[in-house]
C-alpha cells in the first residue's frame, strides 16, 4: 500500500489517525500494531508469517541476551547466533538468486554442474525491518538499552507502518520512551500533517513526473540517444530519486507525528554538499549512521591507523551498496562512492575547503550524478554504455532540440525546474520550522501564518488527489530495498 494512492489517504490513514485519536493511552499500541499488520498484509499475506517470525526472534533474543552476564562466552554466542538468523533471513529472499546466479558463473569456468537459481520473491521491507531487528539486538547485548519485555511494544517499534517500507531506521532506543509515554497535542498533529502533506506533494507531483521524464531517455535503445539527452536523463532521475526517497521519509516522519512519535530527520538536501564525505551527512541519514554506529566503529573506525581506516571505509561503503539491491550495478556504485571517501580522506578535502564554495557543490554534484548511472541502469554493460554517450565516446545521432522536446513536455519542465530550486535550498521556506519566526510573532500574524499552510495544504492535497485519480505514473523507488 503506496502513502501516494487513494486506498492510504482516504480509507486507511483516516480510519488508524481517527482510532489513535479516539482510544485511551493503554490500547493505542495494540490499534497501531494491528494496523501496522495489515497495511504490511496490504502487499502480500504470503510473507507476513515471516515478518512475524522475525519480531518474535529479536524479541526473544532480546530477553536472552540481557540474562546473560555482560562479560559471559554464553551472552556473545546467543547474540551472534540471533544477528545471523537475522542476516540470513536478509541473504535468502534478498540475495539468494544472486549469489546463485554468479556461482554457476564460477561453476561454469570450472564444468560444474550448475545450480538451479529460484526465483524469489523480495518481501516489502525486509532491509528496514532487518536492521531495526539487528541495532535493537545489538544494543541490548552492548548495555545501552533495555531489552523489551512487552511483545506488543516491540512488534510495534519493528512494524510501525510510517516506517515499515522505506525508513527511516529507527533506533530502538531513540524511540523506546514513546513507546509508553507519548504525548499528542492538536499542534503536533497539525505539524505531522503538513509535513506528511509536503511529502506528498514531493512525491506525487515532482517525483513523478521526473520519473517519467528519466525513463523516457533511459528506455531508449542507446544508439538513438545523443549527449545532452543523455545528461538530462540522468540529472532527471539525480531529481527523482531525491525527491521520490525524501519524499517517501518526510510522509513517515510526518505520519509518525500524527500518532506521537518523534522520529529524526533523514534527508538534509544533500545536494547542497560539498564533498561526498558531507554527501553522506545529509542523505539518507538513517542508513549512514547505522553502518557508522554498526559496522564502522566495531571495525575500528579511523584508530588503528590509515590503512585500516580506508579499509574500514571501502568495507562500509560495499555494504552499503549491497543493502540496496542484489545487483553488481549497487556494489560498483558502493565502491565508487567508497573510492571518492578515501581519497577526501587522503588528502582531497583539503584540497576542496580551498575551493569556492559553488565550486565545492558542483564537484559533489557531479560525482553523484555519475554514481547515479550505476543506480538506474538495467546492469553494468547498459551503464557504461550510457557512460559513452554521455561523454560523446559513442557517437550517436545529432543534437535536435525539435526532436528533444518530443520527449520533455512542459509538465515535466516545470516539475525539473522546480525540482533544481528545491533540491539547492528554495524549499526551506515550506519547512515548518522554518515557517516560524525567530522572535514572538502577535497573534494576529500567528493565525495569518496558520492559515496560510492551511490553505496551501488543501490545495496540495487536492492537486495530489486530482493527480492519482487521473492514474499518472506513480512509481516506488525503494520498494525493492
Amino acid at each position: 500500500m503506496l502513502f501516494s494512492s487513494l486506498v492510504f489517504l482516504y480509507y486507511f490513514l483516516p480510519i488508524v489517525l481517527l482510532g489513535n485519536i479516539l482510544l485511551p493511552n493503554r490500547f493505542r499500541n495494540t490499534f497501531l500494531l494491528i494496523s501496522s499488520l495489515f497495511f504490511f498484509a496490504w502487499s502480500g499475506v504470503s510473507y507476513t508469517i515471516i515478518f512475524l517470525g522475525s519480531i518474535l526472534l529479536n524479541f526473544m533474543g532480546g530477553i536472552l541476551i540481557a540474562r546473560q552476564p555482560a562479560s559471559s562466552v554464553k551472552r556473545k554466542i546467543i547474540f551472534s547466533c540471533i544477528a545471523i538468523l537475522n542476516l540470513s533471513l536478509l541473504c535468502v529472499f534478498k540475495y539468494g538468486t544472486f549469489i546463485i546466479e554468479n556461482l554457476n558463473l564460477l561453476f561454469a569456468e570450472f564444468e560444474i554442474t550448475e545450480m538451479d537459481a529460484p526465483k524469489i520473491l523480495l518481501p516489502i521491507g525486509i532491509s528496514f525491518y532487518t536492521f531495526h531487528g539487528l541495532s535493537y539486538i545489538t544494543d541490548v547485548y552492548r548495555g545501552t538499552t533495555e531489552p523489551q519485555r512487552k511483545l506488543t511494544d516491540l512488534s510495534l517499534y519493528i512494524s510501525f507502518f510510517p516506517q515499515l517500507i522505506a525508513g527511516p531506521i529507527v533506533r530502538y532506543k531513540d524511540v523506546s520512551d514513546q513507546l509508553t509515554n507519548r504525548f499528542l497535542s492538536p499542534t503536533m498533529f497539525n505539524k505531522g500533517m503538513y509535513r506528511f502533506i509536503i511529502g506528498l506533494g514531493k512525491k506525487v507531483l515532482i517525483a513523478n513526473a521526473m520519473a517519467q521524464l528519466a525513463d523516457n531517455f533511459f528506455n531508449m535503445p542507446l544508439s538513438e540517444l545523443e549527449m545532452t539527452s543523455a545528461w538530462i536523463g540522468i540529472i532527471a532521475y539525480t531529481f527523482q530519486i531525491y525527491f521520490d526517497f525524501s519524499g517517501y521519509s518526510d510522509m513517515a516522519i510526518g505520519l509518525a507525528q500524527c500518532c506521537g512519535f518523534q522520529f529524526k530527520e533523514n534527508f538534509n538536501f544533500p545536494y547542497l554538499a560539498e564533498s561526498i564525505k558531507d554527501f553522506w551527512r545529509r542523505w539518507h541519514i538513517s542508513l549512514s549512521s547505522w553502518f557508522k554506529d554498526y559496522v564502522y566503529i566495531p571495525l575500528g573506525g579511523n584508530k588503528n591507523g590509515k590503512f585500516k581506516t580506508y579499509r574500514n571505509l571501502i568495507i562500509v561503503f560495499f555494504l552499503t551498496g549491497l543493502w540496496h539491491g542484489a545487483s553488481w550495478n549497487f556494489i560498483i556504485w558502493g565502491f565508487f562512492h567508497g573510492f571518492f571517501i578515501v581519497i577526501e580522506t587522503i588528502g582531497l578535502g583539503k584540497l576542496l575547503e580551498k575551493l569556492w564554495k559553488p565550486l565545492r557543490i558542483m564537484y559533489c554534484f557531479i560525482i553523484v550524478v555519475l554514481g547515479w548511472v550505476l543506480f538506474r541502469a538495467n546492469t553494468f554493460e547498459d551503464a557504461m554504455e550510457y557512460y559513452k554517450v554521455m561523454f560523446g565516446v559513442t557517437e550517436g545521432p545529432s543534437f535536435s532540440l525539435d526532436a528533444l522536446s518530443t520527449f520533455i513536455n512542459n509538465e515535466q519542465l516545470t516539475a525539473l525546474l522546480i525540482a533544481i530550486t528545491g533540491s539547492f535550498g528554495a524549499m526551506k521556506m515550506f519547512n515548518d520550522s522554518d515557517l516560524q519566526a525567530t522572535k514572538t510573532i502577535s497573534p494576529t500574524a500567528q493565525i495569518s501564518l496558520d492559515m496560510a499552510k492551511l490553505a496551501f495544504s488543501i490545495c496540495l492535497v487536492i492537486v495530489c488527489t486530482l493527480y492519482m485519480v487521473a492514474g499518472t505514473y506513480n512509481p516506488f523507488i525503494y520498494f525493492r530495498f
